[in-house]
């Protein structure tokens, strides 16, 4: 019975010092990135438009320029349809104020009826902003497969 105690309670303190700590600027970056990543999916820019600056831009596998609000009408107009995305290899590098994040996506996905899935590699730049990480440029290359 002492034995059940004490692993009760210490399970209870851990669990109350690992809930009051603070995500490290990695682990808020990569979750950020996730719930793009699950919002993309769903067709919610919500989250594009919470995380993402005003003045982001995002540079697209095919190399074409878009702004913030480019990118959110190419979403809410149906264009970009993803239906699945997975985010693989993911690293987080800071710099102060700025960070960069690269990671790998395996995307099933449509662009204007075209098929488009594949592996791609993105580099997104983050700079903190009255305290909150913001999006201010992404950009995405297609993985080619070698021969």
């Amino acid at each position: 019975m002492k034995r059940l105690f004490l692993t009760v309670a210490f399970l209870m303190l851990v669990g109350s010092v690992s809930f009051g700590q603070k995500m490290t600027t990695e682990q808020t970056l990569m979750k950020m990135e996730q719930e793009m990543a699950d919002a993309i999916v769903k067709n919610d820019t919500s989250v594009w438009d919470k995380y993402s600056a005003d003045t982001s831009v995002f540079t697209d596998p095919g190399g074409m320029l878009m702004t913030k609000a480019e990118g959110i009408a190419m979403f809410k107009a149906g264009d970009l349809k993803v239906e699945s995305t997975k985010i693989s290899d993911m690293k987080v590098q800071t710099y102060g104020k700025t960070a960069i994040v690269t990671y790998k996506t395996d995307d099933k996905l449509t662009w204007k009826g075209k098929d488009m899935s594949g592996e791609y590699r993105w580099t997104d730049v983050f700079s903190k902003m009255g305290g909150k990480w913001k999006l201010v440029a992404s950009q995405g290359t297609r993985v080619m497969k070698m021969m």
